[in-house]
């Protein structure tokens, strides 16, 4: 039997463990070979010592969840500690990717997250294919971060189709850059969760962060670059050619997009969809695919996909 003990410093204990500790009783019912003790701003793990690491890593994935939102629900915590689909050893394997703009880790929550982190060190081409909440364009950015920050490529450019979701983008002001800059938002979002606002300005104000739209990549050759292609399955065939032949020396891609959620004509195939069809198996590329099990955003988020899966069949 080993015993850990964690201390909640400067954690308010009841926004942190709940009401009656009820976030404290998911926990321990997730664990039920381990017993789990809160003693004033203390806790206690007594159990086995693989499994200890695993609810050490969930209690650490909560207490920089409280640092960032101030607060835990029962459904963060159904959130961290669900076994479908976490693989422990992969996440402890990848730890931490990068160290975000307020201190807060950045890293793998899900088994198919983790297997991005790690192809990504082995090809320069990857696509990230799976339905909203998975991750995938937030791990993918948090790579391409990463890079920069490590000074592996010289410059972020990332970039999306100018497709409209059923609304119509002649109506916005300005240019085409203008226009899409507003579907570009959780792109940015990620950013400054990752880079400190003065910064990222500077890099945004000096193109070493470009953010663009998929048609200003045409007849460029894009070298010493981390190159992210959002929203991949409204490109068209001819526009997914297009993109992946920009692909320059010392360059890595990630192409990321929900096939399930295709906003082209009817008459139009999706460039993503055929991409993956096409390169299935070619050296150097590889296809990561995401599911309903690494959703973290809300549990109903998990259930709502589930339903339209079943719905299709």
């Amino acid at each position: 039997m080993v015993e850990k003990v964690i201390k909640l410093e400067n954690i308010s204990l009841v926004d942190f463990l709940g009401v009656d500790n009820i976030n404290l009783k998911e926990i321990s019912s997730a664990f039920p070979k381990s017993k789990i003790i809160s003693r004033g701003n203390e806790i206690r793990i007594q159990g086995s010592n693989p499994e200890i690491l695993k609810i050490n890593s969930t209690f650490n994935d909560l207490i920089e969840h409280y640092k960032k939102f101030g607060k835990v629900t029962t459904d963060n915590v159904l959130n961290y500690v669900e076994k479908e689909g976490r693989d422990f050893s992969l996440l402890l394997q990848e730890d931490t990717l990068i160290y975000g703009a307020k201190g807060l880790a950045i890293r793998p929550k899900t088994e198919n997250q983790s297997k991005l982190v790690a192809s990504s060190r082995k090809n320069d081409l990857i696509f990230a294919i799976g339905p909203a909440g998975t991750g995938k364009t937030y791990i993918a950015v948090a790579l391409a971060v990463k890079a920069l920050k490590n000074k592996v490529v010289k410059k972020l450019i990332i970039t999306r189709p100018a497709v409209e979701a059923g609304e119509n983008l002649g109506f916005l002001p300005g240019d085409l850059k203008e226009k899409i800059d507003p579907y570009l938002r959780p792109i940015y979002d990620a950013l400054y969760d990752m880079i400190p606002s003065e910064k990222l300005k500077y890099y945004l104000e000096h193109n070493v962060i470009e953010i663009a739209p998929l048609a200003y990549m045409r007849g460029r050759t894009l070298n010493n670059a981390f190159i992210l292609l959002d929203e991949a399955q409204n490109t068209t065939t001819m526009q997914m050619k297009m993109f992946l032949t920009r692909m320059g020396p010392e360059s890595k891609m990630i192409i990321t997009g929900d096939i399930s959620q295709v906003d082209l004509p009817r008459n139009m195939s999706s460039g993503l969809v055929e991409a993956v069809k096409v390169l299935d198996g070619v050296e150097g590329i590889s296809i990561i695919k995401l599911s309903g099990k690494d959703v973290i955003r809300h549990r109903l988020v998990k259930n709502i996909i589930a339903a339209y899966d079943k719905s299709k069949k």
